[in-house]
């Protein structure tokens, strides 16, 4: 079900999120703060009950890491859910800031 939502993007200025939205109106969201030109800091992913179990956290942050890499883009993962996918995604090191 939740593979079918789309992931929306709202920037304002030097921060934004990425969203899930479902069709009872909960909200899954990934909040990023832009560092300069070429950096990205995730900062907080929240998933509500309505999502748990299905993938809507790693697929906000896998997108951020499309999108990062699409852009020439490196990320800081603060957020401890987006560190954790970054340990167990090696293949994500190219737009890990080191």
């Amino acid at each position: 079900m939740s593979d079918e939502l789309p992931i929306e993007i709202e920037e304002t200025g030097t921060k934004g999120r990425y969203i899930v939205r479902g069709a009872d109106g909960a909200e899954a969201e990934m909040t990023f703060t832009r560092a300069g030109q070429h950096q990205l800091i995730i900062d907080h992913t929240e998933v509500p009950d309505a999502f748990r179990g299905q993938g809507v956290g790693l697929r906000l942050v896998t997108r951020a890491v499309e999108d990062a890499r699409a852009a020439g883009k490196t990320i800081i993962p603060l957020c401890p859910f987006a560190a954790a996918q970054f340990r167990r995604h090696p293949e994500w090191s190219d737009v890990l800031r080191k």
